[in-house]
């Protein structure tokens, strides 16, 4: 029986929360097992033993015992498949800001290298915004540190240490003037919708890129078509290129807003397949005109929605051929010792009930092929997707930016670098190409 999807995500959440008590009582175990001794031990437990003893007492450096059950974690999960990872308490912290969209920081852009300390902007709202830290300024010191003598990715480092409460730093204006801040870090958004703008202004036609899915993805989506349905939007893009994928449900939610009914995607794996359902309350924008761009950097998430949007035909996909990644990982913490494991759990089906995956027996059938075929070569491919990973400033900066390029003589906003690809999409709104245009909607 069709599952509908408010019913997947609450069966799921039991799940996973039954998992993880699970995982946390296994790990007790494991140690009551570890301190009863090897009498007690199973057969495997009693075998790494003897291969983490014979380690410590032969390895020519001296290893300790949590380096190597961390190392033995690592090996057991990450030798199953090219997806399954295991995450120690220090790489959750990563993971966390590419799943969630959230990362704790004071919300700061530097110009590259960062080494030297110079701010392009603030994020909007962000504990550096509202401390006033705007273009051109410059970090001195950070935690009574000069920033000019800290090594590549410290600065970084230290802005994000999860010990950190708050930070202490001296900052130059962009004017003159220095001054002593402690600034509050805040767990912020990190955009993964990003480049937003008009390409077309007479057809009304805007672009929009989503570089990953995270949790935060459909919202930080809805607010920026919202933008734009205010300037008269009649037809969207969205590029998906060099999008590796993310968080499934806010790959489902996403697809939904242009998918009205019907099947987005379904999971099958050792136990009952999980059909995720399009709710027509949450198609905003069935019947707007939409392409999607996808290249080889297209995956899993990214795939999903293509393959959804294709097969419903509620747009045109363009580019070339997707990743091909058709399986899913599920996530569980292990709040007992901080980890996290990402684990291959099943393979996602399209609505036509076709598996992308890439193996070898199918390497020539994998991934989504676009509608409308077009290629690039890897110095534009490069150039697309530096472009695509930077990030959009502000309104408000943009203009101070523009000022302090040409004062400087620097390049400071990137600009969209020639793109075949995107100037085919537009030129299906255009009526470039009969038969395979895209009718835009009335005012």
């Amino acid at each position: 029986m069709p599952l509908r999807a408010d019913r997947i995500r609450s069966s799921t959440r039991r799940d996973a929360l039954a998992f993880a008590a699970g995982g946390v009582c296994g790990a007790a175990l494991a140690l009551l097992f570890a301190r009863a001794g090897p009498a007690g031990l199973e057969p495997d437990l009693e075998h790494y033993e003897e291969v983490r003893d014979f380690v410590r007492s032969a390895y020519v450096h001296q290893v300790g015992e949590a380096e190597l059950l961390d190392h033995a974690l690592h090996g057991m999960v990450e030798a199953l498949d090219p997806y399954s990872r295991y995450f120690g308490e220090r790489e959750v912290a990563s993971l966390t800001r590419e799943t969630r969209g959230q990362f704790m920081g004071i919300g700061v852009v530097f110009l590259q290298p960062t080494a030297r300390g110079r701010v392009l902007f603030s994020l909007p709202d962000s504990p550096a915004e509202r401390a006033g830290i705007g273009v051109g300024d410059r970090l001195l010191t950070v935690e009574g540190r000069l920033v000019e003598n800290m090594l590549d990715g410290e600065l970084q480092a230290t802005l994000a240490d999860p010990d950190r409460g708050s930070i202490s730093m001296t900052v130059i204006g962009s004017a003159g003037g220095e001054r002593a801040l402690r600034l509050e870090r805040e767990e912020l958004v990190d955009p993964s919708v990003r480049h937003v703008r008009m390409l077309d202004e007479e057809r009304d036609v805007a672009y929009v890129a989503v570089t990953s899915f995270s949790q935060a993805t459909p919202e930080e989506f809805d607010r920026e078509l919202a933008r734009l349905r205010d300037r008269g939007l009649r037809g969207l893009i969205v590029d998906l290129r060099g999008n590796l994928g993310g968080v499934l449900r806010s790959a489902v939610r996403l697809a939904n807003r242009f998918v009205a009914e019907g099947l987005v995607v379904s999971h099958e794996g050792r136990g009952d397949p999980v059909l995720y359902l399009a709710e027509s309350a949450e198609a905003t924008y069935a019947n707007l005109p939409l392409a999607v761009l996808v290249d080889g950097s297209s995956a899993s998430a990214s795939e999903v929605f293509a393959a959804a949007i294709q097969e419903h035909r509620a747009g045109v996909v363009v580019g070339s051929p997707t990743y091909g990644k058709g399986m899913v990982q599920e996530m569980r913490t292990f709040a007992a010792v901080s980890s996290v494991v990402k684990l291959t759990s099943s393979y996602y089906y399209t609505p036509s009930h076709r598996n992308l995956e890439r193996t070898v027996e199918r390497a020539w059938d994998c991934g989504v092929l676009p509608d409308l075929a077009v290629g690039l070569g890897d110095a534009e491919t490069r150039a697309v997707h530096e472009f695509l990973a930077s990030y959009s400033p502000p309104g408000d900066a943009l203009e101070r930016l523009r000022a302090w390029e040409d004062q400087e003589h620097l390049r400071l906003v990137p600009e969209p670098p020639p793109d075949p690809q995107l100037e085919a999409a537009l030129g299906l709104f255009r009526g470039e190409r009969p038969g395979s245009h895209l009718t835009l909607i009335d005012r």
